[in-house]
């Protein structure tokens, strides 16, 4: 994939600075927060621009996974580069997954952020996350493997599913790829059918201000800033330990593999800056798809690691549910041995794939692995229930960086990644998707 001159120096030239998109949600995020400190009522009703965003951007994931996954590996036309592909993806998965729970069992271990609060689980409101503990009985192994596959085809792409989607996307892939030249004509059709849906992306991104307003608005009026305070230590804990995995662990790798994790970070700030005023790295999984093909790293690669990293590389979220678990069994004077604690990473492992980037998925899961480890009370989520839509947008913006270096890595392990124009997109030598759209 070459750099386009048409791309890299856009006829009408750059937009001014207030045009730029990462500079609105900066604004736009601002704002939401000093209209829900100041007037929570007010704040607390904005909620469905919010909603009604994240809503238009689903509206979307689903044909746009389909048809850049199906484009991939029908153009690829060797199947033995698609299974090496997802092999390569799925080890990387599996072992940086592993890291994120470790490291949030250290960090537990270490800080104790729910040492000496001595709380009584049976004073605790258990009402509160009965609704998240029901969500978590209904997962089941078999459950979580029979839903992957959809009732009909047409079903996987609008019941919002994204591992329905990847199941059927991959499969009508390898199919085209099959029949070879026959399905050229079909291939083709589904490349001009993917520039018309990356266009609709750029013109729902238009409204990702309005967004951020009215969710950071909602979450700020509803909750507080104050309600922080109650839980700092935790927070700021989560906080620490996520940055820290970002600089230094995904640091490391991106050093390894030739690039700076900062300036893959100042690329994508944009859809940063979404994420954390929407609260949900699904918002942004359009535009990192479009992204991440403009700094050179090939389609079909791109069309398999970030859909599919999406439901199984989630290492904020790891990070997060052995760092809530071991608060929570701290909090009520629960000591956990070694071996419980290690059972309970090994479920942690288990219940988090398949979460989706979407805002209470990693409270879902939490309660799926408290209830198969019955020495932590369920009911001690009602702790961390207040500050859990701000560690979200933390969980978040972690499984949205950890995505991106994963992408380039296994890009970079392929030897498929055209370097010239990743380092130009990283220097900001190739537009932004919005200036170029």
């Amino acid at each position: 994939m070459k750099i386009d001159p048409a791309i890299r120096s856009p006829a009408s030239g750059p937009k001014p600075w207030y045009a730029q998109l990462y500079l609105q949600v900066v604004f736009a995020i601002t704002c939401g927060v000093l209209v829900g400190h100041f007037a929570p009522a007010t704040g607390a009703a904005l909620q469905p621009l919010g909603d009604a965003f994240i809503k238009l951007v689903k509206m979307v994931i689903a044909p746009v996974i389909f048809l850049t996954i199906v484009t991939g590996i029908a153009g690829m036309r060797d199947l033995k580069s698609v299974g090496r592909v997802a092999a390569k993806s799925f080890a990387y998965f599996l072992f940086f997954s592993t890291v994120a729970l470790f490291v949030g069992l250290i960090v537990a271990n270490t800080i104790r952020p729910g040492a000496g609060l001595n709380i009584d689980p049976s004073t605790l409101d258990a009402t509160k996350v009965s609704e998240f503990a029901a969500k978590a009985h209904e997962s089941t192994v078999t459950g979580f493997l029979t839903a992957i596959i959809p009732d009909t085809f047409m079903s996987s792409l609008t019941q919002g599913n994204i591992l329905q989607v990847l199941f059927v996307s991959i499969l009508f892939g390898i199919s085209l790829a099959l029949v070879g030249d026959r399905g050229a004509k079909i291939l083709d059709l589904l490349d001009d059918v993917s520039i018309v849906f990356f266009k609709l992306v750029s013109i729902v991104m238009k409204a990702a201000p309005i967004g951020a307003f009215g969710a950071m608005a909602f979450t700020i009026g509803k909750y507080g800033v104050g309600t922080l305070a109650n839980l700092a230590l935790l927070v700021g804990t989560f906080y620490l330990t996520s940055a820290l995995f970002v600089i230094v662990v995904l640091g490391s790798v991106a050093r390894l593999a030739g690039f700076s994790i900062f300036r893959l970070i100042a690329y994508l700030k944009a859809e940063l800056l979404l994420v954390l005023g929407t609260s949900s790295s699904e918002s942004a999984l359009p535009s990192l798809i479009e992204k991440m093909e403009r700094a050179g790293c090939p389609k079909s690669i791109v069309g398999l690691v970030v859909p599919t990293g999406y439901s199984f590389n989630l290492d904020g979220t790891n990070i997060y549910m052995t760092l809530a678990a071991l608060f929570i069994a701290q909090a009520c004077n629960v000591d956990l041995t070694l071996g419980q604690q290690l059972l309970l990473l090994g479920v942690a492992m288990l219940s988090s794939k398949g979460a989706a980037g979407v805002t209470g998925a990693g409270f879902i899961t939490l309660a799926a692995t408290l209830s198969i480890v019955p020495s932590v009370p369920v009911a001690g989520m009602a702790l961390i229930l207040g500050v859990d839509r701000f560690m979200s947008e933390c969980r978040s913006l972690t499984n949205f960086i950890g995505n991106a270096v994963a992408t380039v890595v296994v890009s970079r392990w392929e030897g498929a990644l055209d370097k010239a124009q990743f380092d130009a997109a990283l220097s900001g030598r190739v537009p932004s998707v919005e200036t170029a759209g």
